[in-house]
């Protein structure tokens, strides 16, 4: 495991793909049922059972996020429920991600459903931004038959509702774009966070109702009336990068490595070797004075029958402005990870994690 951490500030924004597959709760869902996507399905979650997550045919019967399972049933009595599974959607997330990386590579996991990838080369090889999303949209509906939909703007932020409508939004216009929409959109960008929904509420009823006028706040003010998640949210609204690339690393990446021996047949193992090296490294990034800012795994497989060895990465994106990711968050990551590529459709049967470093 390796943590792409450093100094961060805001600036100017990167161009950014964002691939996002819609309602990704209900459709890992479904694929571990063996159920298609005609079916009405919803997940359940959070405080009281509410329900997270709606598929198409369940949306068109009424069935809605935030309502109680009772409800959702009485209005859909065909509704497939299950329980929110992070791990579940995790693993089942890995072969999309395969898929886009035929068409990208350097793409991050900002949470599963939703792919971030640099834009600029990517679309110059395509031909332009537009072709980018039309070749990550086949590629993930022929090699995995989902649907999902590709934007394409300066910032996270923006490109993640951009994904949302299936736009490019010119290089420079992120800021318009962004400026008449509801401050509640920023909880595309951290969804199911119970904090920063509580503070766009309060932002209501103090009459900021819109990014607009969340960015036109003097800096000084938000910082400090409302912190860092005020500062975070700000900078988003500007759509500005709340992390942009280093020009220079002031830092060297911190890496913790353990070799199985003899190599793990089962993902528990090489979980519990993943517990030991996320302590380690949270450690690290503690008497450091750092922050998480990006988490790199990477296992190596070995066929146990051929002996051929296969070496496997990821990028997951984390939130180092907003204290980063806890030793059990980095194990959780790890586990998931390790459980994606044990799928059958991401990696062959028979190979086992002999490595893992982070």
């Amino acid at each position: 495991m390796t943590d792409r951490s450093g100094p961060t500030t805001a600036g100017a924004a990167t161009r950014t793909a964002c691939l996002w597959v819609p309602d990704w709760p209900v459709v890992a869902a479904l694929v571990v049922a063996g159920l298609g996507p005609e079916t009405p399905a919803a997940v359940t979650g959070g405080p009281g059972g509410r329900i997270v997550a709606v598929s198409a045919p369940a949306r068109s019967a009424g069935v809605r996020r935030g309502m109680r399972r009772r409800e959702a049933q009485g209005r859909c009595p065909d509704l497939q429920l299950w329980t929110a599974d992070d791990a579940r959607d995790a693993r089942e997330f890995e072969p999309v991600a395969v898929a886009a990386e035929t068409v990208v590579s350097g793409l991050e996991i900002a949470r599963p459903g939703l792919l971030l990838l640099p834009s600029g080369g990517a679309a110059r090889y395509h031909g332009s931004e537009r072709d980018l999303a039309r070749e990550l949209t086949e590629q993930v509906a022929v090699r995995t038959g989902h649907e999902c939909q590709v934007g394409v703007a300066d910032g996270f932020l923006a490109a993640v509702l951009a994904a949302r409508e299936d736009a490019v939004v010119p290089p420079g216009a992120s800021r318009d774009y962004l400026a008449p929409r509801p401050a509640a959109v920023l909880v595309h960008a951290r969804p199911g966070d119970r904090t920063l929904t509580e503070l766009v509420d309060l932002w209501r009823r103090l009459g900021i109702r819109t990014l607009a006028e969340l960015s036109a706040l003097p800096d000084a003010a938000v910082a400090a009336r409302f912190g860092d998640l005020g500062v975070w949210a700000q900078r988003l609204a500007r759509g500005q990068d709340v992390r942009p690339p280093a020009r220079r690393r002031l830092e060297e990446d911190l890496t913790v490595t353990e070799e199985l021996d003899p190599p793990a047949h089962r993902v528990d193992v090489a979980t519990f070797a993943a517990r030991r090296l996320a302590e380690h490294l949270h450690d690290d990034l503690s008497r450091s004075g750092l922050a998480c800012g990006r988490l790199r795994i990477t296992a190596r497989a070995v066929d146990p029958v051929t002996g051929e060895a296969r070496t496997l990465e990821r990028l997951w994106r984390t939130d180092d402005t907003l204290g980063g990711l806890s030793a059990a968050r980095i194990t959780d990551r790890v586990r998931w990870q390790l459980e994606g590529w044990l799928t059958a459709s991401s990696l062959g049967q028979g190979s086992r994690p002999r490595r893992s470093r982070a």
